[in-house]
């Protein structure tokens, strides 16, 4: 913990954070004995990501429209930007597996590093606030800022938002309409409704990119 702690570049008031922020919900499941997943810390790691990456672009940023803000948001923290920030902290060795995850070289998958990444985020500002959170974030997006790197990642979502926000009285609204398989090797489906009506589907190892696919089926039936 205290190499990861170095790397991280914050030191713990509570090492218990970070341990949670590491803990799949394979290992809580195997191991049990009220042992936590980092489920919830992801859940709020997510958040605190979101707030810091947009207080950041709006600041530094200024020529952008809104359109473009959102473009660029979500390149900072899709699975794919969060998954190469993971391995660049080396966060898959310390990740806490079940066996038969380990196995599966589930500390290669790019969903579980994703959302680690987003657990760790999290424990951090549980422990130290906000500034200690924003110092961690802004040391793997502001490089990718300053130095962009060529995007195949194309955010299906913000393009459909685009388009269904000029029409004011249209409601999108993304439903979880399944999920399948092992921890290991979850598989989440997804519907896209417009005015409640299902306008496109998909699915994914993630829900990000379940909702993903539902928005780019979306496109293609409106003809994008």
């Amino acid at each position: 913990m205290k190499e990861l702690e170095k790397r991280i570049g914050y030191h713990y008031q509570n090492i218990a954070y970070l341990e949670n922020a590491l803990t799949h919900s394979s290992y809580a499941n195997e191991v049990k004995h009220g042992t936590k997943s980092n489920e919830r810390l992801e859940f709020l790691g997510d958040a605190v990501l979101s707030i810091v990456v947009s207080d950041y672009i709006y600041r530094h940023c200024p020529k952008l429209p809104e359109g473009e803000l959102s473009k660029l948001r979500a390149s900072l923290v899709c699975e794919k930007s969060l998954c190469r920030f993971a391995k660049a902290l080396g966060l898959g060795s310390y990740l806490r597996l079940s066996r038969g995850e380990r196995n599966l070289h589930g500390q290669e998958r790019p969903s579980i590093l994703a959302d680690a990444f987003e657990a760790v985020i999290a424990s951090i500002y549980l422990d130290g606030g906000m500034d200690h959170a924003a110092k961690f974030i802004l040391s793997y997006v502001e490089p990718e800022i300053k130095n962009p790197r060529p995007r195949a990642f194309k955010d299906y979502k913000t393009t459909l938002q685009e388009i269904i926000q000029k029409n004011p009285e249209e409601h999108l609204e993304y439903v979880l309409t399944g999920e399948e398989g092992p921890d290991h090797d979850k598989h989440f489906f997804v519907e896209v409704h417009l005015n409640n009506n299902v306008i496109g589907k998909g699915g994914g190892r993630s829900k990000k990119e379940a909702e993903q696919q539902a928005a780019r089926e979306a496109l293609e039936l409106m003809g994008y």
